[in-house]
């Protein structure tokens, strides 16, 4: 073939001719490589730097060094495999694209937040409001995406690649992924001793692959979320009815359910903090009718698997997204139910009862930017309980105020400037990069605003049972944790089998009214000492059903945290 016969795309990059191939250009055999290649060695290097860094590793030194390249070839290979089966024209270059841009941004969180891939974490990643992805872009995440993403993409953008004939090109196809693929189980042979202990000892590292960690965590979670599509929602509680302590009642129960966001135990002051962070709490502690819950488990380390979770009659090891939960509970029973949301939803908790969200509020001082600081979650409450079932509000009301808390990074943006009693803080959403205690400040100043807002509520319902209303409660409970550098670790969603104890230790308080602790027998000075007990998210489901008397089958009493303290409970006004 002469010159003439030849495209100007072509002889630009110095291409041979392809003889029989749709196009000239490139092999598609040597974009798979190339590309393969690149993602394994630049586009892992957050997982070269784990690696390298492994005890075991600088202590072999240069002994290190052919086990590094046999792992980097199984992962090179294992990419190759799962490119060449999508060796297409107008297939290739849009996942290419798509791999490189999942690559660049997991290499960017785990390098800056010690973050890994899993199932989880990907639907953490799904759910991303617009408000949570303006706290996660950075400078850095751009020179990341710039330095993985620019010099494969430029290659993609220039080179033409030489498609052949669809039949042949599928042989091809099938025949590289094949050969990828044993030449990855082949390595893996080889390195078998060194890598089994390697994912043994350090399970984390299975979760930094890029991209195969992205590919398995969506093919998991796909693998998961198809059969309970085709499944009816499971109805629970269909028995639901109020119990004795209803006959008769002057007044009302109205319980408010906080579920807090982000809040981890370790810098709750009621817990021992060394510092105050919650003096709001402490006082209505030292009254008498609030108890600090010290031994708590969260029930996931993000809030997607969390809340749906903390309001399943279903244990952290069965959940199932197709089963109704304790609101849809409560309200067949007959009570008023009503959700406000401070946050990105509720995860399917409130689907099937009446809620709201502050995301359209205009509260000077209160909401910018479609945001809101929770203090928001106390505006027109009133107004908001008298539009309730008028019927149902007779029986009683449950509350449900979802903060938006200690979310980060940007925790600095949770609280206004005249609640910020820990200075200086940090003020960047790249964590890393701010001293390791304006970052705690920064944090620390959430649970005090946490501790505020908590103490408006407390106020709030202190009036209600005082003006003759309503016999009043507040459970508050965190749904996980938050690491703050501890092992180089930032934010949640580590996967749970190795979470650190920082993201799944979370804070919990309980305070009743004396009309709400004598209408159901409750002894505070027996809470006070249940408040020890180690208790879960599993406990919550069957703690609200005994505390608002509603009696049903799917009630356990053995998971109800405040049952060894009732007593009988009081009929009538």
């Amino acid at each position: 073939m002469s010159l003439l016969n030849r495209s100007p795309a072509s002889l630009r990059a110095g291409l041979p001719p392809m003889s029989g191939s749709l196009s000239y250009g490139a092999k598609p055999l040597w974009a798979v490589c190339l590309l393969s290649l690149w993602l394994a060695l630049v586009g892992n290097r957050a997982l070269w730097q784990y690696f390298f860094a492994l005890p075991e590793q600088a202590q072999a030194g240069m002994g290190a060094l052919p086990f590094a390249i046999g792992l980097g070839l199984v992962i090179a290979f294992a990419i190759a495999a799962l490119l060449s089966l999508l060796a297409w024209p107008g297939v290739f270059k849009p996942v290419a694209v798509l791999l490189l841009v999942i690559t660049a941004s997991n290499t960017h969180f785990m390098l800056q937040y010690g973050t890994v891939i899993d199932s989880t974490m990907l639907v953490n990643v799904l759910h991303t409001d617009a408000r949570e992805v303006r706290d996660l872009l950075s400078p850095g995440l751009l020179i990341t995406w710039a330095l993985v993403m620019l010099p494969p993409l430029f290659l993609l953008w220039r080179v033409p690649i030489g498609w052949r004939p669809l039949g042949s090109q599928l042989w091809r196809n099938l025949l590289t992924a094949v050969l990828a693929l044993a030449a990855a189980v082949g390595v893996a042979l080889l390195v078998y001793q060194d890598m089994a202990s390697l994912m043994r000892n350090h399970k984390s590292l299975r979760f930094m692959i890029n991209p195969l960690n992205t590919v398995y965590a969506g093919g998991k979670l796909l693998a998961q979320q198809l059969p309970h599509e085709a499944r009816v929602l499971r109805r629970v509680g269909e028995d639901a009815q109020l119990g004795p302590a209803y006959d008769g009642q002057a007044r009302p129960p109205l319980l408010v359910l906080v579920v807090g966001e982000t809040a981890r135990a370790a810098n709750f002051g009621l817990g021992g903090y060394a510092r105050q962070t919650t003096p709001a709490l402490a006082q209505w502690q030292a009254g008498g009718d609030l108890v600090y819950f010290s031994d708590v488990t969260s029930c996931g380390t993000n809030t997607e698997v969390s809340v749906p979770c903390m309001f399943s009659p279903l244990s952290r090891q069965e959940q199932g997204p197709w089963t109704e939960g304790l609101l849809d509970v409560l309200q067949r029973a007959g009570l008023a139910v009503l959700w406000i949301d401070n946050q990105s939803g509720c995860k399917g908790a409130c689907d099937r009862v009446p809620n709201v969200s502050t995301a359209d509020l205009q509260l000077p001082a209160l909401c910018e930017g479609g945001e809101c600081f929770d203090a928001a979650l106390l505006a027109d409450l009133d107004t908001r309980l008298a539009a309730l079932d008028p019927v149902r509000r007779a029986k009683g009301v449950v509350l449900v105020m979802h903060q938006m808390g200690s979310h980060g990074p940007a925790y600095f943006r949770r609280t206004p400037a005249e609640h910020k009693p820990f200075v200086p803080e940090c003020a960047s959403n790249t964590l890393s990069e701010c001293p390791h205690e304006q970052l705690v400040n920064a944090f620390d100043n959430t649970i005090a605003y946490t501790d505020y807002f908590l103490g408006q509520t407390l106020q709030w319902l202190q009036k209600r049972a005082q003006d003759g209303g309503n016999d009043t409660g507040l459970i508050y409970v965190s749904d996980h944790g938050e690491s703050l550098g501890e092992n180089n670790l930032y934010l949640h969603g580590v996967p749970y089998a190795f979470a650190p104890t920082e993201q799944t230790h979370v804070p919990m308080v309980a305070w009743f009214s004396p009309g709400l602790q004598k209408r159901m027998g409750l002894g505070m000075d027996c809470l006070r000492k249940q408040g020890a007990a180690p208790i879960s998210h599993d406990h919550y489901f069957h703690t609200v059903l005994g505390l608002m008397d509603v009696k049903t089958q799917v009630y356990q009493r053995g998971l109800d945290a405040l049952a060894p303290c009732e007593g009988p409970r009081t009929t009538g006004p």
